[in-house]
């Protein structure tokens, strides 16, 4: 990146070396130490791990599936401690199921492939959620849709209390 040997003096030269930082990443396998090069003029990136990036991506689903399957934060930080030997903060959980549901919110917002479904099956299920330490009934509608060709695609799905639900 810099163009030049070590101490070496010459025109192709970019930048300049200025040591290292320390820097731990987390993976499946638990927190690996980096020493990461800086350097002065030049901005350094790695192929492999993206800037600014903590943790493996494996390990983020794994604490989105954790939370989406309705284990608290605290349990979350709980099983972390015990699996990786760190504690993820629960504003790093949010913040992950911010962009879960960003995802989510786009697929949902997304347009159809098709313009026509000769066939759409619409179905739910009510089911028991504990959301601030309340239990109440929320129901769960999804749009299927088949093809001219006999494939289904799910073109929709929706979640909410019966109130909600009929606007859909």
């Amino acid at each position: 990146l810099v163009n030049a040997e070590r101490y070496a003096r010459n025109e192709e030269r970019k930048g300049y070396r200025a040591g290292h930082y320390d820097r731990t990443f987390t993976t499946t396998s638990g927190d690996v130490n980096l020493k990461m090069p800086k350097l002065k003029g030049v901005a350094f990136e790695t192929a492999i791990i993206e800037r600014y990036k903590r943790r493996e991506t494996s390990v983020e689903e794994a604490l989105i599936e954790m939370y989406l399957a309705g284990v608290s934060v605290r349990r979350v930080e709980d099983i972390t401690q015990a699996l990786w030997g760190t504690k993820v903060s629960p504003g790093t959980i949010s913040n992950l199921n911010k962009k879960a549901y960003e995802h989510i919110e786009n697929w949902r917002n997304r347009k159809l492939k098709r313009k026509t479904y000769p066939y759409v099956f619409v179905d739910g299920v009510f089911l028991k959620r504990c959301w601030g330490g309340e239990y109440e009934n929320v129901s769960v509608l999804v749009a299927i849709g088949v093809t001219e060709d006999g494939y289904r695609e799910v073109i929709g799905a929706a979640e909410g209390l019966k109130e909600d639900l009929e606007s859909w």
